[in-house]
């Protein structure tokens, strides 16, 4: 990595050179060789669509597993997991904790799009493109498509910039674009809208005559593309700014990566979760406590069957109730048994692993005082199921060992008294 102080300083180098040229050239044509204003418009905007379909595609086979601020249900679960879906012949994978950021990033990427267009594409007029330069903007269209997958298949596949990706990291930069080309649209629009004498103020901004608000919009767009071609021809420099920096910029963010896990010598013992604990572990009441994101579900659902009390309409109602009570409780169970329904713990004098039957992975290996406490749990489920569950404490994390049969052999490889335990 280059060091920010050290970087060097004078005349800018060829690729600061190209990058400035190859953004300047369409303000350049519009004004002084009479390029179609328009179809540069719809030409970056299809282009952020096709960079926004390559990043995902890159979200899709990164190297690195994704990391969220909480245990979210579900996604805390797939996180947790240490495996990749692979691809047959390759080196590629999809890692199960890639699959929740997809589910969300598709579909909020199609809607940013989109408001990009609205606030883009939208308010020149689709009617002032004439057919010839359609014709012409679908056929460069087609040529970012086939260089921008180029540059992926050598780059990010062939060179293995995958390894260095989570599927956050993948899509980051662009949506960052997208956002900021949509909302400076919008405001770049209201402005030129309010500024102009001919539209009322009850126009929609539609309204507003092209030949005003085209330039100030491919200006806009221009300079927020120059700024993140800049940005990742500086990137070394702007991470080791970053981390010199007092504050937290993002820019030296790196994904975790997953360490190898040794095994364990000998196994004295294999226990895992009784069967009750596996099925019904995920609705008791300190489980729910962890996952508060059910009770959002629920309390949403009631919320929308009110509005039908309200009316009289008792069918509908009572199946927003059951509908609330059995999705909840399906996201927990399913959670819960992501996390542990495959889970073995092999105990050994010297520490203890834990092994995912399901995938074929290890997930954790602790020893004697790497946690910082341990504790056993009992609420009024484990009565029931007459069962216990072990939590070691350690500095960068809490785990469980829920709802086992005999704890005693997990607590017998620490050197100090549980919390909890007679």
């Amino acid at each position: 990595m280059v060091p920010f102080e050290n970087g060097q300083h004078g005349s800018p180098s060829s690729e600061t050179i190209a990058v400035i040229v190859a953004n300047a050239l369409p303000l350049v044509g519009v004004v002084a060789l009479g390029w179609d204003l328009a179809a540069l418009v719809f030409l970056y905007w299809f282009e952020l669509g096709i960079l926004s379909f390559w990043a995902l595609v890159k979200a899709l086979f990164a190297g690195r597993p994704s990391e969220f601020e909480s245990d979210p249900l579900i996604a805390g679960a797939l996180t947790s997991k240490r495996t990749s879906i692979p691809v047959p012949f390759t080196d590629l994978g999809i890692r199960l904790s890639t699959l929740p950021v997809l589910a969300v990033a598709v579909p909020v990427f199609t809607l940013v799009w989109f408001f990009a267009g609205v606030t883009t594409v939208g308010v020149i007029g689709p009617d002032t493109l004439e057919s010839d330069a359609l014709e012409m903007v679908v056929l460069s269209s087609f040529g970012i498509f086939l260089s921008e997958g180029a540059s992926t298949l050598i780059e990010y596949f062939h060179r293995q910039g995958y390894r260095d990706h989570s599927a956050q990291t993948a899509i980051q930069g662009i949506f960052i674009r997208a956002v900021v080309i949509g909302i400076g649209g919008l405001l770049t629009a209201t402005f030129v809208g309010l500024a102009a004498d001919s539209v009322a103020s009850d126009d929609p901004i539609t309204a507003v005559d092209p030949t005003l608000i085209g330039p100030p919009i491919l200006v806009g767009i221009v300079l927020v593309k120059f700024s993140f071609d800049l940005g990742g021809l500086y990137r070394e420099r702007l991470a080791a700014f970053d981390e010199a920096s007092a504050l937290e910029l993002g820019w030296a963010y790196e994904p975790p990566s997953h360490e190898p896990i040794e095994s364990v010598s000998a196994v004295d013992e294999r226990l895992r979760p009784t069967l009750l604990g596996r099925l019904f572990g995920g609705i008791s009441t300190t489980n729910v406590r962890r996952h508060p994101g059910a009770l959002v579900i629920v309390g949403f659902l009631l919320l929308v069957s009110t509005l039908f009390v309200l009316g009289g309409v008792w069918n509908l109602v009572l199946a927003l109730v059951g509908a609330s009570l059995v999705v909840s409780t399906g996201l927990l169970t399913i959670d819960y048994g992501l996390r542990h329904g495959g889970v073995e713990y092999r105990v050994s004098d010297e520490a203890i692993l834990a092994y995912d039957r399901l995938f074929r992975t290890r997930l954790w290996r602790i020893e004697p005082w790497d946690e910082t406490g341990l504790r056993v749990e009992r609420g009024r489920l484990h009565d029931r199921l007459d069962t216990s569950t072990v939590v070691i404490e350690c500095p960068d994390q809490e785990l469980r060992l829920p709802h086992l049969e005999e704890p005693e052999p997990i607590l017998d490889v620490f050197d100090r008294r549980a919390n909890g335990t007679e």
